[in-house]
């Protein structure tokens, strides 16, 4: 019965090719679209997953409260992983893990600069990267040993077996013997490393590592199996409590548990939980996906349905025969799974075909796993849902029909078959609208944050790293560079813009409160910050010319609102038991991203260029003379360093390069969505226009137009389309109200938006519409009235 089931449709959908060839590549666009999202949710979310003992490894956070706020940190003190693994005998193994940052690399005469961290002994028997040599129980165990990646070996060495016990000189200063060599770090990997080194060398060379009070580097467990998640998490909580000294009675802090499966999709922290992260766009990108593949069904419903009167007559003849519902329902179901088997052909070649674009915006090396038998019964289980999803009102509405009715006179669709297919033209046009809505307000944010004053100037501004000689002599290459006639101005910061600034508790001023708790930034900069960035500032700026600006600060507007100064200039404040003056008071700009409010900020000088970043402002339209200039000068400092900088402009791109992809996706499956919506109307378009050839005709023959005959053909459609604007604009703004919400500083939501969107709809409908209606005006009506 399948068997015969399946030749009849083949005959059916032979016989109406262009109806076949519309419904074939619009449900394989929409497989293609949620093939590829699907792929993207699918790396996502094994990020964290694939450790051997993965469901038993934590990170460790802490969760602040302060004069009744409550805030949440990665960073924990240094000292915190061999404590806990000490007391707790839950604990199997337990490693610190610090910050990414660049070193320069240097053996057999080679330099390379690569990007390394510091690791607890613990680490490789955790996170089981494999080693191709060494041994993971000993590999980070020597305060002087190395453990490098397999590329970082054979870049130095020629391979992981040459490298191992040679010795790597880091930053021109310290000797490291390599220990192991393990695999390189995937791209599914969250933490990313070139070379890992030891915890004890990290202590040893970080004074303020054996402080409490410290909290930066990040704190991992292992948990014994069968320990209970939560009860542990209960034990900890108050582990940190009396270790943190002269804060007030109106802090505490707590420690908290967070699995290492679900650390990377709920990785933002707010209001002392990890309450979301990347999961927000898996599962906004979930239900794009859901919203792609019930447009293309709803083109396969619409059509199908809209061809009934073309099928009426053979569902009769049939039933008098002696078919069943059953039957006649195997037999359309039959036709939809066969023309959806193309479709998905289609679209796996579509996918294959965009894949390598699709992982250059993503940053990932994504593939379509061909190899793997769940991958081929997701395939299977795809092909299914669709072909039953878009087959089954058409099957139930064509195996319900009467012979009597059908047979007897000229069939026409009821009204409740017509009001449920332009339900579905204004569901499907819905979908789509919220869609370019969404798009357009992720463009706009985008856009604003991109180009909305900071505070200070980001043009024209370049990073350099202070490192080797050009630290030691950070004056003199500073005089020597101000020398030049394409330079303007020279300073120097501990961090980047984009992550300006360090949180402490250690701030005192006249009059506090013996229990109050306030958080600060601080930052430490040398001279000439003002000039630099051009920044507002009420006072003045650090001088070389007076000694004692050495323990003075600089504070922003945010910080002087938390002082109880009416006018803070002049006034008493101390910063780590380092008393001094405030002697100017910044216009507040932003040093991070525009998701987060601007935090109170205080400013120190500080004379040591060590490990800071030189900020070089260089004259507009001088950029390539001065680059040249700048590589010049600091090639004769640091001949063993290799040149490199950065635009302060591109590491500000840099903050948002999330909400770039989630901008390129919207914008991509926002238009597949109209495309796959228009070629559902240009299907009915032409079915309409072959339904109604003869009236065409009579109306040319009485001097109709064609402008007039198009705007009859248009009219009804274009009716659901705006209707489906009018569905679409407050669900919209809910949706982008809330995604909003995630920004301290936000667009607002326009009208014109919504208008925009829905006027791009119906332009974009009535264009597909009118080919139809155009291409019916122009038929010659003696060809289509000579049978009456």
């Amino acid at each position: 019965m399948f068997i015969n089931h399946l030749k009849i449709a083949r005959r059916n959908l032979s016989r109406h090719k262009v109806f076949s060839m519309i419904n074939v590549i619009g449900l394989a666009l929409g497989m293609a679209g949620s093939l590829l999202i699907y792929l993207w949710i699918r790396d996502e979310c094994s990020i964290g997953t694939h450790y051997k003992n993965a469901s038993h490894l934590y990170r460790i956070y802490e969760r602040q409260f302060r004069n009744g706020e409550v805030s949440a940190s990665t960073g924990t003190p240094a000292l915190l992983p061999t404590e806990l693994k000490q007391q707790f005998p839950e604990i199997v193994y337990a490693a610190g893990l610090t910050w990414e940052e660049p070193h320069l690399v240097h053996a057999q005469e080679k330099t390379l600069r690569l990007m390394g961290r510091s690791a607890g002994a613990d680490w490789f028997r955790m996170y089981d990267l494999p080693l191709l040599v060494g041994n993971p129980a000993t590999a980070l165990q020597d305060p002087l040993s190395i453990a490098i990646s397999q590329q970082m070996a054979q870049a130095l060495f020629g391979g992981a077996t040459q490298a191992m016990g040679k010795t790597i000189r880091l930053d021109h200063q310290i000797d490291y013997q390599v220990s192991a060599v393990f695999e390189d770090v995937p791209t599914s990997v969250e933490d990313k490393y070139d070379f890992l080194l030891s915890w004890s060398d990290f202590m040893t060379r970080t004074p303020w590592a054996k402080e409490w009070g410290t909290s930066s580097p990040q704190t991992r467990i292992q948990l014994k199996p069968g320990t209970n998640a939560a009860a542990f998490d209960a034990k900890i909580k108050s582990f940190l409590q009396g270790r943190h000294a002269g804060l007030g009675s109106g802090f505490n802090i707590e420690l908290f548990l967070q699995p290492e499966t679900k650390a990377h999709l709920y990785s933002d922290l707010s209001s002392g939980y990890a309450t979301g992260g990347r999961i927000e766009y898996v599962r906004l990108f979930s239900v794009v996906a859901v919203f792609l593949l019930l447009i293309a069904c709803i083109n396969f419903m619409n059509l199908a349905t809209a061809r009934s009167v073309k099928r009426a007559k053979e569902v009769g003849v049939r039933k008098v025969l002696g078919a069943g519902q059953k039957e006649l329902i195997g037999q359309f179901l039959s036709e939809a799974l066969l023309l959806t088997l193309p479709a998905l052909v289609l679209a796996l070649e579509l996918a294959s075909l965009v894949l390598p674009a699709f992982n250059v915006f993503t940053a990932k090396q994504m593939e379509l796993p061909l190899t793997s038998p769940t991958f081929w019964l997701a395939l299977i289980g795809l092909w299914t849902f669709v072909g039953l999803l878009s087959g089954s009102y058409p099957a139930l509405y064509l195996s319900s029909l009467q012979p009597v009715r059908v047979l007897k006179s000229a069939f026409r669709l009821a009204g409740g078959a017509l009001s449920f297919r332009q339900g579905l033209v204004i569901f499907q046009f819905t979908l789509s609208i919220l869609l370019i809505i969404g798009t357009l307000v992720v463009y706009r944010q985008l856009h604003y944050m991109q180009t909305k004053n900071l505070g200070y100037e980001k043009g024209n501004l370049i990073y350099l790293t202070a490192e080797g000689k050009v630290a030691a002599n950070y004056e003199t290459f500073k005089q020597e560079l101000m020398r030049q006639a394409t330079i303007q101005s020279i300073t120097r910061v501990n961090d980047r813009l984009s992550d300006f600034g360090n949180s402490t508790n250690s701030v005192e001023w006249s009059g506090k409160a013996s229990n109050q708790s306030t958080e600060f930034q601080i930052q430490s900069v040398g001279y000439d910050l003002i000039k630099t960035l051009k920044l507002e500032v009420r006072g003045r700026d650090f001088s070389s010319a007076l000694a004692t600006d050495s323990s003075n600060y600089l504070i922003n507007e945010a910080a002087a609102k938390r002082l109880p100064y009416a006018d803070p200039l002049g006034k008493d404040l101390s910063v780590w038991n380092k008393p001094g003056k405030i002697i100017g008071v910044v216009k507040d700009f932003h040093f991070g991203s525009l998701q987060k409010a601007i935090e109170p900020l205080i400013i120190r000088l500080n004379k040591n260029a060590s490990e800071q970043t030189i900020i070089i402002r260089i004259q507009p339209g001088q950029t390539q003379t001065a680059l040249a200039q700048i590589k010049s000068l600091y090639q004769r400092f640091n001949p063993d360093y290799p040149f490199s900088f950065q635009f302060a402009e591109a590491d500000y791109e840099r903050l948002y390069e999330k909400e770039k992809v989630v901008s390129v996706f919207a914008n991509v499956f926002a238009s597949l969505a109209i495309v796959i919506s228009c070629l559902g109307l240009f299907g009915l378009a032409a079915f309409t226009a072959e339904q109604r050839t003869k009236e065409i005709g009579i109306r040319k023959v009485l001097g109709a137009s064609i402008p007039g005959i198009v705007a009859l053909l248009s009219r009804d459609l274009l009716t659901l389309v705006l209707g489906a604007s009018l569905l679409a604009a407050p669900l919209a703004w809910y949706a982008m109200s809330e995604w909003l919400g995630g920004f301290a500083y936000r667009i607002e939501l326009s009208g014109w938006i919504f208008v925009g969107a829905g006027l791009l709809a119906l332009v974009v409908a009535f264009l597909t519409v009118s080919v139809q209606g155009i291409k019916a005006a122009l038929l010659n009506p003696v060809k289509t009235l000579k049978s009456e």
